[in-house]
């Protein structure tokens, strides 16, 4: 039996390859891809322009209604003053009217009254005048 000795190939070293370095040059920038980032741009302002306007526009809004709710109140107040004037106007005719009541009610017992002295008075002339016309045919 022979014996082999195997030996082992010795690899030749193997030098890496450096990579290159490339030149920083500018991008070029395809036609799309410039169009592109232009919409972005006028997008991304117009979004902004449209926020800022709807920021103006909630606070106007907040502002007219702060201005409605004052008015409001300051209605609320005048129709208030205006029931009470109202009211007491109500409240003095109403008086007024009582009185009224009161006199024609008074003129018309101190009539009646008139009344009755009245017709007891013709009465009375007509009693003397059916004596005195008994008296003459008697």
């Amino acid at each position: 039996m022979a014996t082999t000795t195997r030996t082992a190939a010795k690899k030749k070293p193997v030098s890496r390859k450096k990579p290159r370095s490339k030149k920083k040059v500018a991008k070029r920038r395809t036609p799309t891809a410039a169009r592109r980032e232009a919409a972005a741009g006028s997008r991304q302002a117009f979004v902004d322009r449209l926020k800022q306007d709807l920021k103006v526009a909630k606070e106007t809004l907040k502002a007219a209604r702060t201005a409605a709710r004052e008015e409001l109140k300051l209605a609320n107040t005048a129709a208030r003053d205006e029931i009470a004037v109202l009211k007491d106007q109500l409240n003095a005719a109403l008086k007024r009217e009582k009185e009224l009541l009161k006199l024609s009610e008074k003129k018309a017992r101190e009539l009646i009254v008139a009344g009755k002295h009245w017709e007891e008075k013709q009465i009375a002339n007509l009693k003397r005048a059916a004596e005195k016309a008994r008296k003459k045919i008697s």
